[in-house]
Order: structure tokens, then C-alpha cells, then sequence
């Protein structure tokens, strides 16, 4: 692994990026990784939309293991819930799956294939993450493109409530796009196309947004309470390389306080840069892994490269 002498962020936020961290096996790649997550022994696991949706590395890069083939159609996020397991959720397929760390899926919610009603309220349209509530155990779904909603589970896949619908108000979503819950309980939503972070309650009573952000996309919070925004550059010609509205990494606190920002150099595929911060997560040492969806964010503007970066570790600087 070989560390950037380019420093991104500030202060305690600083990191370097690790060149070329991993190695994958011969015949093994992706153009899009959609989310990834670490488990308790910082094992890093790539949710990913090449032919095998699901590659497992340990903390030096080392491939460990893949899965997944013939199960998901279109990763889209991956979150850790108790005892390591992993909560896929699979935009194309309109699911979300549990599976143990090597694979095997223990429950599904969702009907594989099968799509709810477009704005129906009804889960699922195009589901886009979880989240679970640190002190039931219960499950947060954002869905997502083809719904506006917030769905509410029990930790055994019972649905409690739905809340939210299409519109720019608080309460309503344009593309929920991910979810995270803090330790007292309060539920975030990177509300994307409407440029804002809304938060609310474990009943779903709106609270309160951050704004002067730009497409939120991933979320990530740490045992700190640190919430890692991956914000999406443009999807126009007309403002790509417009400066200062990402794509980038934002740090936020609970107050809803901007502790740093992570990416000045503007969107490209050069050593820190960022094109389309899709998914994010951090390891124990405050390292982040960050999954982007490079080929499709290319493509707004022209033909990506046939093996564009499409995952990146940043190391952190202190």
C-alpha cells in the first residue's frame, strides 16, 4: 500500500490517500461500487455491480473471499447490524437481504423481482439502504428511487409504519438515497436530489434538515457521532467543474455542526479526487473507505475508461 503525499481534509479529519490498496484476483473487477462496510476485525466488504457482488478483503487489501453471484441484481447499499451481519440492499431487485459474513441469507424483505407500485408508498421501489435503531434492534429501509418513503421494521422483518411521500417540505424526500441512526435513536436521511440531510425521531416525527450541502449520497456515523456525508458532484454539463460543490466528503457533528470538509481538488480520477461518492464507511482507525459509482457519473458527460477507479482508501493522516 502505498500513501499519497497529498493530504485531504484538516486537522484531526486529515487523511492521505492509499494508492492501489488492494489486490484482486486475476479475471476479478468492478466499475461500480455501490457501498462498503467493515466488520468488528476491519475485514472490508466491497458491495459492488461487477460479476461478483460481494469482495472481502482484510485491512492491508489482501482478498479474502467473494459472493453473492446469482443472488443480487444491482447492489446498492450494505450496512453491519449486530453480531456481523450484513444488510444488503439490492435497488434491482427491490430487496433487502441479511446474510451471515460468508454469504448465506438469513432473511429477505421484499419480493425478489417484483417492484411496488411506483410512489405507492408500499414497500419497495427501488430500495436504497439501513438502518437500525441502536437500542431495539429495529430496521430503518430508504426507498428510494421509485418511492419516497421511510420504512420501519421489527428486528425479525415485521413492518411497523411507513412514513414520508414525493415533495420538497420537510417530511417528503426526492430520492431518499441513505439512512443512519445515532445512539439516542434519531433517524437521518440524505434526502439527495433536494440537497439536504433531514432528521427525525424513531417515530418518524420531523426534527430538523441540514442544508448547504450538494446531492447527499452516503452516510456513515461513527461511535463518536461523527456523520460522514459523501456528496455527489454534478449531473449537468453546464456546472460539472463549477468549485465548492463536490464532489466531497462532509463531516458533520449531531448539532448539525460542519467539522470538516474532505476533497478540494474537484471531481476527476486523479490521486484525491472524488467523481460520485456513493457509499462510505470507516474501520476502527478512523480510515475511510469510500465506493463510487464512477462509470455511471462519467457517463453523464462521456465514455468512462474501460477499468475506471471505482473504490478508495483514505488514510488517516494522524
Amino acid at each position: 500500500m502505498n500513501k499519497s503525499t497529498i493530504i485531504l481534509g484538516e486537522g484531526s479529519f486529515a487523511y492521505h490517500v492509499a494508492v492501489n490498496w488492494e489486490t484482486l484476483p486475476p479475471g476479478y473487477g468492478w466499475r461500480e461500487v455501490a457501498a462498503v462496510a467493515v466488520d468488528s476485525k476491519d475485514r472490508v466488504y466491497v458491495f459492488n455491480r461487477g460479476p461478483h457482488p460481494m469482495v472481502v478483503f482484510d485491512s492491508e487489501g489482501r482478498f479474502l473471499r467473494s459472493w453473492g453471484e446469482g443472488i443480487f441484481t444491482r447492489a446498492h447499499g450494505l450496512s453491519v447490524g449486530p453480531n456481523d451481519t450484513l444488510y444488503c440492499t439490492d435497488d434491482g431487485d427491490h430487496t433487502v437481504r441479511q446474510c451471515t459474513l460468508d454469504g448465506k441469507v438469513l432473511m429477505t424483505l421484499g419480493v425478489p423481482g417484483k417492484a411496488a407500485e411506483y410512489q405507492s408508498g408500499q414497500p419497495f421501489n427501488r430500495c436504497t439502504h439501513v438502518a437500525l435503531d441502536p437500542k431495539s434492534g429495529d430496521l430503518y429501509v430508504s426507498d428510494g428511487y421509485g418511492n419516497s418513503r421511510v420504512h420501519k421494521y421489527t428486528p425479525d422483518g415485521r413492518l411497523l409504519f411507513s412514513w414520508g411521500g414525493p415533495g420538497t417540505e420537510p417530511g417528503e424526500f426526492n430520492i431518499p438515497h441513505n439512512i443512519v441512526t445515532d445512539r439516542d435513536g434519531y433517524v437521518y436521511v440524505a434526502d439527495r436530489e433536494s440537497h439536504r440531510v433531514q432528521i427525525f425521531d424513531s417515530k418518524g416525527r420531523f426534527e430538523t434538515q441540514w442544508n448547504n450541502l450538494h446531492r447527499p449520497c452516503a452516510l456513515f456515523i461513527t461511535e463518536e457521532q461523527h456523520i460522514y456525508i459523501g456528496e455527489l458532484g454534478s449531473a449537468m454539463a453546464v456546472n460539472r467543474y463549477q468549485p465548492n460543490i463536490g464532489p466531497r466528503i462532509t463531516v458533520m457533528n449531531t448539532k448539525g455542526e460542519r467539522l470538516a470538509r474532505i476533497g478540494h481538488l474537484g471531481s476527476g480520477l486523479g490521486v484525491g479526487q472524488f467523481v460520485a461518492p456513493h457509499g462510505l464507511c470507516l474501520d476502527s482507525h478512523r480510515n475511510i473507505y469510500v465506493g463510487e459509482v464512477a462509470a455511471t457519473a462519467i457517463s453523464h458527460f462521456e465514455e468512462p475508461p474501460p477499468n475506471v477507479r471505482s473504490l478508495q482508501k483514505l488514510v488517516r493522516a494522524h
